[in-house]
């Protein structure tokens, strides 16, 4: 049985793995096709391969996945931003971000989800979140001021970004997490960067603007909505007003 276990256990991861790299080279493939193949000039792409490294994603995947977001590629990707619009159970807000080359799939997909909370019309849940721009970093001074460095760069708030402490790349940094207006990310993300600001995520994101009071059991019911969300391959983002 113990051999069993574990077999199981490394498929789970194994399928665990794929779904997180299979996220990742779609960002990459994304960032590409928004904003060019050249990370130097494309910010959201710079920290999309950031984020690829740290998981390990090899060279040659990453390539591809470039030449295929930028149309530069034999088999070039044209995936369909799909946006939901909902509640958890215990009327938690929710935004889904789906990228898909099938949105009846997709769509039909998420609704099953949703049969544990409520779809919503799209419009309904939004006004409930700001949508903005966010970008997190770090700082190898950790005595970096992150308010400072939010006012230098023109960010309209800051707070800061909890580090793995067992990272020996972030190891003695400062972390942060930026917020700006969306026309005002990419600005934002270079002045971050000219001031010595390793980004390691750069997108338009949704901020809940209150938060429902949950208790132990609820959280934990939330958390497992949200994920079985987040497992699916086509979803990208999920917000929640989940603290």
């Amino acid at each position: 049985m113990g051999a069993q276990w574990k077999q199981k256990w490394r498929e789970l991861a194994a399928d665990k793995k794929g779904k997180v790299v299979g996220k990742l080279v779609r960002e990459i493939q994304v960032a590409a096709r928004l904003g060019g193949p050249n990370p130097e000039f494309n910010a959201r792409l710079f920290a999309a391969l950031e984020n690829a490294r740290k998981q390990s994603v090899t060279r040659d995947t990453i390539e591809r996945a470039i030449a295929k977001g930028s149309g530069t590629g034999a088999d070039a990707v044209q995936f369909e931003t799909v946006v939901f619009e909902g509640f958890a159970p215990h009327r938690v807000p929710v935004i889904v971000e789906a990228l898909t080359e099938n949105n009846n799939r997709t769509s039909s997909d998420v609704r099953v989800l949703f049969r544990a909370g409520t779809m919503g019309q799209r419009g309904g849940v939004a006004w409930m979140f700001e949508h903005c721009g966010l970008i997190e970093g770090t700082h190898a001074d950790a005595g970096t001021d992150i308010e400072v460095a939010a006012l230098e760069a023109e960010a309209d708030n800051v707070e800061p970004l909890e580090l793995d402490e067992e990272d020996e790349v972030t190891k003695g940094h400062v972390g942060a997490r930026f917020f700006c207006a969306s026309n005002q990310l990419d600005a934002v993300t270079k002045a971050l960067k000219a001031a010595g600001w390793r980004i390691s995520l750069s997108e338009l994101h949704y901020q809940p603007k209150e938060y429902p009071e949950l208790d132990e059991a609820q959280r934990e019911e939330v958390t497992n909505f949200l994920q079985a969300l987040d497992e699916h391959a086509d979803v990208h983002r999920v917000y929640a007003a989940l603290k």
